[in-house]
């Protein structure tokens, strides 16, 4: 780069300096102490803090639900998202509303979106629980996310619900950019649907749907707000995830130095999903 692009990248450079670098850098130096988030006498522990999250049974657990949480999110929105290009690629009357309706969980801002699914989980007078008994799959009304061993899956389908369209929506996309000649030719060759998704259609999604999978494991893995809003970790702990582990060990227990050591992790493991995400642009040539 020359040195214009450097001085008309520097105001940018400046502004993310201050509004990432200050906080991260910070963040890392409290790591290594016993810093309390009201403050007091700090301590130099070196990697002490570590140490102890690394060692701690309890870590592991949580790192076990957030990557339980991310696999059954992210692949449930992987297929539902493919289902829904495909057939919002046919021609079919209200093909245009159908497109806009299926926009609209997306646009809902994540702490409605929870919100809503708490009111349709509720245990008294929820939606869930009418349709399911009504349908004789249950005998009684349960509290679906008061319960240790549905509460995760329960919210899981809320986290589907919001962000399949996305994944619809890039698919759907690269659906468009097949061309048309090619679906003809299959159908003249005799090829079957399978045969036709298989070898014409899947070529072109392959690229698309690889990124905005890796794009929802790097949000998935830091699922913190419909988690925290639904059910605040629990029950018994079996929906805290490592974003409100961080949380609790900084605000609720006032371990800003743990809680800190525990963020840095986590940075960590994201910095290489984003590595990842960045090699798989390289090998698709959207990076040079």
């Amino acid at each position: 780069m020359s040195l214009r692009s450097w001085l008309l990248l520097a105001p940018l450079l400046a502004l993310m300096t201050f509004i990432i670098g200050w906080p991260l850098a910070k963040t890392v130096a409290v790591s290594f102490t016993d810093a309390k988030l009201l403050g007091g006498d700090v301590h130099w522990l070196g990697l002490a803090n570590y140490q102890k999250v690394l060692a701690a049974p309890a870590f592991y657990e949580v790192v076990w639900t957030t990557i339980r949480f991310v696999l059954i999110s992210v692949g449930a929105e992987f297929l539902l998202g493919l289902l829904a290009a495909l057939l919002l690629d046919q021609k079919f009357h209200g093909r245009g509303i159908v497109r806009a309706l299926m926009i609209l969980p997306w646009a809902l801002p994540t702490v409605v979106n929870a919100t809503m699914w708490r009111l349709i989980y509720n245990p008294d007078f929820g939606a869930f629980n009418a349709l399911f008994t009504q349908l004789g799959l249950i005998d009684a009304y349960r509290s679906w996310l008061g319960e240790p061993g549905s509460a995760l899956y329960a919210i899981c389908l809320a986290d589907v619900w919001k962000n399949f369209p996305l994944v619809a929506l890039i698919a759907l996309a690269a659906l468009q950019s097949v061309p048309r000649e090619l679906r003809a030719a299959a159908v003249i060759d005799g090829a079957g649907p399978w045969s036709r998704f298989r070898a014409v259609i899947l070529p072109y999604l392959i690229g698309p749907l690889t990124v905005a999978v890796v794009l929802r494991i790097i949000e998935a893995f830091k699922v913190f707000d419909i988690i925290w809003v639904m059910t605040r970790g629990g029950p018994a702990n079996s929906t805290k995830t490592i974003s409100i582990l961080v949380y609790q060990q900084a605000f609720s227990f006032q371990q800003a130095g743990l809680g800190g050591s525990i963020a840095l992790i986590m940075v960590l493991i994201s910095a290489l999903l984003i590595t990842g995400y960045v090699t798989i642009l390289r090998k698709q040539g959207e990076l040079k």
